[in-house]
Parts: C-alpha cells; structure tokens; sequence
C-alpha cells in the first residue's frame, strides 16, 4: 500500500534548517504524526541525529514537568545538536510560554511541533512564540493529493493531462471523494463499512477530546447537534436566533460553539460581500466543512449522497475549499454575495485591487448559460473578469466589459486568476 504523499512535506523540509519552530496543526487524524515520521525517517538516512516525543505517551509527558527536564531528556538522546520532534503538544498546559522559553535559550535544537486545533494550541501557542515560529496547516487530504494516490502516483508529474485526457475517471474520483473526504484513514481502507467505522471513530474523538476533554464543553449533545444543523445548511445563509431556539441555547453559547468549532478545524465561516448595507443583505454568515466525509457522516449521508439532491452544495464546498487554498498568503479574501431581492453569487473574491465573481454549478454544459444573478452581479460592479465553475465546459465570452470564463472544476485547481 502506498503512503498517502502530502504536498506539505517540501514545504516542512525546506523549514528544517530553519532556527524556527516548525508548528504543524490541523484537524484530528489528517496525517500530522505520519509526515513527522517521514520527516525523521529522512533524517536518520541522512544520519542526523533526532528525537521523538509524544504527549499522548505516559512514558514521555514526564519530560514536559518542567523545560530543564526536557532539556536534559533531549541531550541524552542527541547530545549537543540535533533535530527535536513534539507531538499532540495541545496537551502540555501553557505549551506557548513553556516552548518560548526553551526557544530563547538559544538551544542548538531544530524543533518541529504538532497538534490538533484546540484552542490551547491555535490561540495560546500563536501569541506566545510570535516571530519563534512558522505555522503549516494540514489538511485533509486534497483532490489533487486523493487522485495522484489512487492512480498510484503514475501520474504525478503530469495530472493535468491526466484529468484532460481521463474526464470519466476524474468525475468518479470527484464522486467519491465527494462522498468519503479526505480524511486519510478514511481513504486507506476499501470497504465503506470499514470508511464508516473509520469515520464514526474520527468523529468521537474529536467530540470527547477536542470539545469535552480540552474545550470543557458540558452540553456535548448542543454542541454535536449544532455540528449537524450546519451539515444540512452548508451554502445557506445561517440564521442564529432559529439555532438557539432549536437547541434551547443562548447567542452567547452559539457564538461560542461556533468558534470552537471553526478554530478546531471543522467548519470555515464565510462573510457577506457588500457595498450598500441597505439594499444588500445583513451580515449573517454561511458555513462550510474542511472534510465533507465529515459533514456527510453527520447527516447519516456517508457514502450515500446520490439521488438525494446533495451533489449541488457538496460541490460548491469542494470548490470553496480549492479557492481558500488558492488564495493563502496573497491577502485577497473570500465572500458571498446575496440581496434582499434574492440575487446571489457564489463566491466573491476581493483581492484589493478587484473583485471577481465566481458560480459553482453541478452540471455538465453544452453551450454558454449565465443566470440573471451573476448578471445582476456584473452590472452592479463591473468586474474585469468573472468565473463559471462546472463539471466539463470550457468558454470565453463577455458581458460588456466583463470577460467570463467557463472553467471544468479541474482546470481550476492549477488556475491563476
């Protein structure tokens, strides 16, 4: 069986010679322990010395009573220099001020650290190692990272042709991965029964260590069915006083769900993208999922989302996914678009200098097609370009000055707007 390649890794390799803290953090059971193993399995070949600690294991959390202790354990096990693994560092209290502190000793130690998303990591550890650290976020696993794996990497050095040349195959592999994500232990195994056990245990973890264990969330059953509304209203306006009225909570609670839920990696809110508050809608949000094998899990939909009417917003999550990705570090940022007279857009991406609409549409064209939203959309702005994201067309065409362009979803995940 092949290893599940992450595009990540280069990224970590090239910071290991940097002073630095290598900080990886992600969702639960994405691969973060897997790509520190291969990461010191390539330095051991290279016969650089290394150690390996995880606070998961009673045996070495005795190490982390206090930094001497720590120091002392890594000198024994790499003498004066060498390379330094941490992981599920979320379980060490005040793990920020107890790294910083270690990192301002000047040690001769590369440190790479991990851990999942709870706020202990994501909030405390983020301000207190400010200008001693770069953060690399892992995911679970892409589209592009999910096809080169089942095709057995044969096609690795050129997936584009690939999904040129193969479009059915492509399109399979878009079904599937729309129905199991990208949770790599989900993708392992073959049977669905055994996806579903996979999924049902990623699931439970999380709600038991993540929100009840680190976050002390008392009302699990609030919190998981929360998890479950967003599920069914994934590209829907969100309406707050409808969910604590359903789940007999305060706005304060909700709020409070919500962030939790969007720091520990299951949820990415996306904002409204206006000009004239008055006429455009107010600023409630939508709501999309990291994995959507999660997502489908939740709503009982694992592997089964044919014929239901769910392909629509799956997919528009999908290419959500791909453009946040896409837009990393550029500073442009991702919206909607809605108006009180119910015209909508898809995604709104505002770079700055422009914005640029894009529509997500499940369906396979034969010729061009633009409804009157994304129509009413460019007379309003006058955007220099607009974007069509479907199954399989390609087109140019313009409406006045606004050039629009039908892009296959696969065209997009190597586009440059």
């Amino acid at each position: 069986m092949y290893l599940i390649k992450r595009n990540l890794l280069k990224e970590l390799e090239s910071h290991l010679s940097k002073k630095e803290i290598s900080l990886i953090i992600g969702p639960r059971q994405v691969g973060k322990t897997t790509l520190m193993k291969v990461l010191l399995d390539k330095l051991k070949r290279e016969g650089k010395k290394t150690v390996y600690l995880n606070l998961d294991f009673e045996s070495d959390r005795k190490f982390f009573n206090s930094q001497e202790a720590l120091i002392q354990k890594i000198r024994l096990e790499v003498g004066n220099e060498g390379y330094v693994f941490i992981d599920e560092i979320q379980r060490k209290e005040n793990a920020g001020i107890f790294l910083k502190g270690i990192y301002d000793m000047d040690l001769p130690y590369k440190f790479a650290v991990s851990g999942s998303g709870s706020l202990e990591l994501k909030e405390k550890i983020h301000e207190s190692l400010t200008g001693r650290k770069r953060i690399f976020e892992l995911y679970p696993v892409s589209f592009v990272e999910f096809v080169n794996f089942r095709t057995g990497y044969k096609y690795e050095s050129n997936i584009n042709d690939f999904f040129y040349l193969e479009q059915e195959k492509v399109f399979y592999f878009l079904k599937e991965y729309l129905n199991f994500g990208g949770y790599p232990a989900v993708i392992l195994v073959d049977e669905k029964k055994e996806k579903t056990i996979v999924i049902d245990e990623i699931y439970q973890s999380y709600l038991e260590k993540d929100i009840s264990f680190f976050l002390k969330v008392e009302k699990i059953d609030a919190f998981s069915e929360l998890i479950k509304i967003l599920s069914s209203q994934i590209g829907k306006i969100v309406n707050f006083s409808n969910i604590c009225s359903s789940l007999n909570i305060s706005v304060q609670t909700l709020k409070n769900y919500l962030y939790y839920a969007e720091k520990t990696f299951i949820i990415r809110r996306l904002t409204p993208y206006f000009k004239n508050i008055k006429k455009e809608i107010s600023k409630s949000p939508i709501f999309y999922f990291y994995d959507l094998g999660l997502r489908n899990y939740v709503l009982s939909l694992f592997g089964n989302i044919e014929g239901i009417n769910q392909n629509g917003f799956l997919f528009q999550n999908f290419i959500f996914n791909i453009l946040t990705e896409k837009i990393r570090y550029t500073g442009a940022r991702i919206h909607f678009w809605r108006t009180k007279e119910k015209a909508e857009v898809d995604f709104v991406i505002n770079t700055g200098r422009e914005v640029i609409p894009i529509e997500v549409k499940y369906k396979k064209f034969s010729k061009p097609s633009i409804e009157r939203s994304f129509r009413s959309f460019i007379r309003k702005y006058n955007p220099k370009k607009g974007f069509i994201i479907n199954l399989n067309f390609e087109h140019k065409m313009r409406i006045e000055d606004t050039e629009i362009s039908f892009l296959p979803f696969w065209k997009l995940i190597n586009f440059k707007f």
